[in-house]
């Protein structure tokens, strides 16, 4: 059930009628979660540079899509799960694949450490140890990965709580 309204640009603030309005004339048109943003041009602001900021990590696509499939099943959206879904087929996914990314797990051992690592991100940051970043260093990942994983965890949790808020 819809919470928040989502707006159109005659209708938002005025910092956020800028942004609406730029990202219309980019793309055509704004999609729902971000009309719904609009009520909060510092909530807007913030997504939209999290957003492009995430979009230049340097992990491959198809393992980005699985991290996000992990964190959005732990959180619940059916709307950011089916788009991440679409995505993650775009990144040549199988359906098994996308399966198991779910259960946050893969079959490559080493990607399944990093999608666990990722939910324990969304889950109990505080409980990271240092032996669990030793391991994941150990295993290869960068400590330019392990920072990515962070802020795409952080998106789609933005993403995925917003919409569960708004009823999206």
């Amino acid at each position: 059930m819809r919470r928040l309204k989502a707006l159109e640009p005659a209708e938002a603030p005025a910092k956020s009628r800028e942004q609406l309005e730029e990202i219309i004339a980019r793309h055509g048109s704004a999609g729902e979660m971000i009309r719904t943003m609009a009520h909060s041009p510092a909530l807007l602001q913030g997504y939209l540079s999290l957003s492009r900021a995430v979009k230049r990590i340097k992990l491959p696509r198809a393992l980005s899509e699985k991290i996000s499939l992990a964190v959005q099943e732990w959180l619940g959206c059916e709307t950011c799960l089916n788009a991440h879904r679409e995505a993650a087929k775009e990144a040549g996914l199988t359906d098994s694949d996308i399966a198991l990314a779910r259960q946050a797990t893969s079959t490559d051992p080493r990607e399944a450490e990093l999608i666990a690592f990722a939910l324990k991100v969304l889950v109990e940051p505080a409980a990271i140890t240092d032996e669990e970043i030793s391991a994941l260093t150990g295993n290869g990942w960068s400590d330019h990965a392990i920072a990515d994983v962070v802020g795409l965890v952080v998106l789609n949790q933005l993403t995925g709580t917003f919409n569960l808020v708004a009823g999206t």
